[in-house]
């Protein structure tokens, strides 16, 4: 039963309409063209594979912030939070996770909090690895508010094909560590704001894992993390 588990994952709610698009258009093909079905089947079982929505291990000691996003980390540097959040103009350390079309696409909570403000931005649709992406492109901007009053944002970014950007979450709710807030469809980035005085604790090129990857303690006076390729 593990073993299946480990190779069924679960298909985000949000991804089901495309499965079954991608499913039905093969059916048709197949129809008419057999070989064209069976491309079909193979770009179906692709649309699938990216709507994937395995679940995650969380840690559960309070103060630990965990990734919001699966994919690699593309910066770690100071700026200052959208301005829709109304979260002032002092900078912050800003960490930007950029997801390809092979990574879970699912966006989780970073640390437990309530969800204050929740705002859409429209914009372009720069290749999400370049920094302008995350003043230019299209973005929803969430801002938490911590048990102990520490301010927290999260944005999901629309990347170079990425067209449509989900949250599920609600302004007023209180969100848990490493609960799904939502998924970005088809390439695209997350930046997390850590609050005033956090030291991240991961570096540029390293992989994270959404929900599990600790990428800060707030209880913690550990200096920044400085990695290597090895």
């Amino acid at each position: 039963m593990r073993f299946l588990e480990s190779i069924v994952v679960p298909i985000n709610r949000a991804g089901l309409p495309f499965v079954a698009a991608f499913a039905a258009v093969s059916l048709l093909l197949g129809a008419f063209v057999a070989p064209l079905g069976w491309l079909g089947a193979l770009l179906t079982a692709w649309c699938a594979y990216f709507f994937r929505d395995p679940d995650r291990v969380t840690p559960g000691r309070p103060g630990l912030m965990v990734s919001p996003a699966d994919g690699v980390v593309q910066a770690v540097r100071e700026a200052v939070p959208p301005s829709e959040l109304e979260m002032g103009e002092a900078a912050r350390i800003r960490i930007s996770i950029f997801m390809n079309v092979f990574d879970v696409h699912v966006n989780r909570v970073p640390i437990a909090g309530t969800v204050v403000k929740i705002a859409y931005q429209p914009g372009r649709f720069f290749n999400a690895t370049l920094d302008k992406a995350s003043e230019f492109n299209e973005r929803n901007s969430i801002r938490l508010l911590t048990d102990d009053d520490r301010e927290v944002a999260v944005v999901q970014i629309a990347g170079l094909i990425a067209r449509r950007i989900v949250c599920t979450l609600a302004e007023g709710q209180e969100a848990k560590t490493g609960e799904r807030l939502g998924i970005i469809r088809f390439g695209s980035r997350v930046d997390v704001y850590l609050p005033a005085g956090v030291n991240p604790l991961v570096s540029v090129g390293q992989r994270m894992l959404a929900g599990e990857t600790v990428i800060a303690d707030l209880v913690s006076a550990e200096p920044a993390r400085h990695g290597e390729i090895r």
